[in-house]
């Protein structure tokens, strides 16, 4: 279950490492084993390398116990987490929680009901004053509101809003046929995760066992691209990725209740204060001085040197990772770079490339807090527990849209370097089952949290968290998605909160009838087969483009038009620098098409986008053409 507290290991709880194999075996080759037939060396030589570490330090391996929480505690941290406090009693006004509420799917709504009902019975047992029940604020929905019928309602009482058509689809638009080695299957992110469960519990296809184990080869999950295109990390502006975390928690909390699994949480741990300036230093400590000196730094400058002289002098070399450096002189050299890296006089060229590695891991595991967050790294743990590889997949995609920007950016740059690894295995002889036994003790190992391990369980949790890396460096770039169905509860976020319904009688039918009746005036509009709207360019040009849209256009249309066009019919170009010329030639590809303002606050929009259905969703926003922040610019 979720809920086991299993992630870190003790250390003197672990059993004896095997026989170490020699560097060059049959786990090196790039054919992916299953998990039974693959060596654990590299994982347990790793734990004793960490072990030997600590203890030349001196370091307590001991970890010290948390208080058990009593019950509503964790719902009531679960609510205030997913955005809904004021539902914990709070008089504070009920708007936020509203606008929130009425972007839910069934499932979600299903989760946060449970939590309050929790929460509430515990109020009750303990004679506090009662919360205030979610019934009485939003409504009882009755048999015709609901898509379940009398049954569904009397047992699990859900809003009018939060109706569905999702549950009528199809069962086998999410079903997976058995794994076949190296077989490419849809991965379907227009539908929330937990409807897809849903739909799946009830024709009963979550019967098989599909873990990675399984096959001998990794299953290929292709995105497919809907109308609107796929969303990227990155491509939302800040303020509109501050909302995913919170829906990305209850979703993932849908998720697992769908699946049968207790999603438990670490309390956040307190962070000790250190005199040091590079390692055991919190991350955000590290972006804020690192900024002072480059501003925009999103990755520690100490890691992006580490990777970087790895990636330079060390792809190469044999056992990199899992050969270890020397502990003597990788604690001089923390010293030196504790004392010379921001004054540019540490000298990388004569350092030893195991020495380096060892630096890398020493820095991930020295973080006050785990790179994976003390609050979720058992649910990183956990997700090996989930039978079907693609729901893990869609655990694990949740987990790291809730990191902290820090740690998921953090998380992305060693992932990166990781594939770099393992695309050289046939010259460093580290596959990609070898690179993730080395990581995984280094991410799932942390001193600062509580352990307790099952007696008996330790291979299987190491072959878990081995597992676990193994699909974060396989699987990164459709991990690093978000997904459409969140980037679609985001606009509806921003429709609610812009309109500003008056909530005054604490009935929320006749609210909600008014934010359907809106937006089913959007989608009357969308009937239009064409549309001439303007795209502004106001960094390259004073003038605006004229764009005529049809079913057919597409946003790369646009910007080979604009290139096209540019210099001609007396466009007045701002500045003839600005326009990028990467390969000595402009290029469209160089260029970008933002989707700024509405129901959205800015969005970098996937090439593939199909513009006519995007102005149907998004009327009034602007679309604004920039230059690739990552194409260099050439004076």
């Amino acid at each position: 279950s979720l809920s086991t507290r299993h992630c870190p290991w003790k250390m003197n709880q672990l059993p004896p490492k095997s026989p170490v194999a020699s560097p060059v075996s049959e786990s090196t080759n790039s054919r992916v084993e299953p998990l039974d037939k693959l060596s654990m060396d590299s994982f347990w030589l790793e734990v004793e390398n960490i072990k030997q570490s600590a203890e030349a330090e001196q370091e307590e391996c001991s970890l010290a116990d948390v208080k058990t929480q009593e019950e509503g505690e964790a719902e009531a941290e679960w609510l205030q987490d997913a955005g809904l406090s004021e539902l914990l009693g709070d008089p504070a006004s009920d708007k936020d929680n509203l606008v929130l509420l009425s972007t839910l799917t069934k499932t979600q709504a299903a989760a946060v009901q449970r939590r309050l009902d929790t929460y509430s019975r515990s109020r009750r047992r303990k004679n506090k004053h009662p919360v205030r029940d979610v019934r009485d604020i939003f409504g009882v929905v009755g048999s015709e509101d609901t898509a379940g019928g009398k049954e569904e309602s009397s047992s699990d009482p859900l809003w009018h809003n939060l109706r569905t058509s999702n549950t009528q689809r199809k069962a086998q638009d999410y079903s997976c046929t058995v794994r076949n080695p190296g077989k490419e299957e849809v991965f379907n992110m227009d539908v929330a995760y937990s409807e897809q469960a849903a739909v799946l519990l009830k024709g009963s296809f979550l019967s098989e066992s599909r873990k990675l184990k399984d096959g001998n080869a990794l299953t290929r999950f292709k995105i497919p691209k809907g109308r609107l295109g796929v969303t990227r990390i990155g491509d939302l502006s800040a303020q509109d990725m501050k909302k995913i975390p919170t829906l990305a928690l209850i979703e993932l909390t849908a998720l697992c209740d769908i699946l049968g699994f207790e999603l438990k949480r670490n309390k956040a741990a307190k962070l000790k204060t250190t005199e040091k300036r590079l390692f055991g230093v919190p991350l955000n400590t590290l972006l804020e001085n690192d900024q002072k000196l480059l501003p925009n730094t999103k990755v520690p400058l100490l890691l992006q040197a580490l990777l970087s002289c790895l990636e330079k002098r060390g792809l190469e070399t044999e056992g990199i990772l899992r050969v270890s450096g020397s502990q003597t002189r990788i604690k001089s050299l923390e010293q030196k770079l504790e004392r010379d890296f921001y004054s540019g006089l540490f000298r990388w060229d004569d350092i030893h490339q195991n020495d380096v590695s060892g630096l890398l891991k020493r820095f991930i595991r020295e973080l006050p807090a785990p790179l994976l967050t003390a609050e979720y790294l058992p649910a990183f743990a956990a997700v090996q527990n989930i039978p079907d590889l693609k729901q893990r997949l869609q655990a694990l995609n949740l987990l790291i849209l809730i990191l902290p920007e820090p740690n998921r950016n953090t998380l992305k740059a060693l992932l990166e370097f990781l594939s770099k690894v393992v695309a050289r295995e046939n010259n460093n002889k580290m596959n990609l089952w070898n690179v993730s036994t080395v990581m995984a003790p280094n991410l799932f190992m942390h001193k600062g949290l509580p352990n307790k391990i099952p007696e008996g369980k330790e291979k299987q949790l190491a072959e878990g968290a081995a597992d676990v890396v193994r699909m974060m460096i396989h699987y990164q770039d459709l991990l690093w998605t978000v997904s459409s169905f969140l980037v679609a509860q985001v606009r509806k976020l921003n429709e609610s909160s812009s309109k500003r319904y008056q909530f005054c009688d604490k009935r929320i039918k006749n609210l909600l009838r008014k934010i359907h009746a809106d937006k089913d005036k959007v989608e009357k509009n969308q009937g239009e087969p064409s549309k001439i709207v303007k795209v502004h360019a106001s960094l390259l040009l004073k003038d605006s483009l004229e764009v005529h849209l049809n079913n057919a256009t597409r946003v790369a249309d646009v910007l080979r038009q604009f290139q096209k066009n540019l210099g001609q019919n007396g466009w007045n170009i701002v500045n003839t620098v600005n326009l990028l010329k990467c390969n000595n030639s402009t290029d469209c590809t160089n260029l970008l098409l933002y989707e700024v303002g509405g129901n959205i606050g800015e969005h970098c929009l996937d090439p593939d986008t199909y513009l006519l259905d995007l102005y149907h969703i998004n009327p009034h926003a602007e679309w604004i053409i920039k230059q690739n922040p990552s194409c260099p610019r050439m004076f």
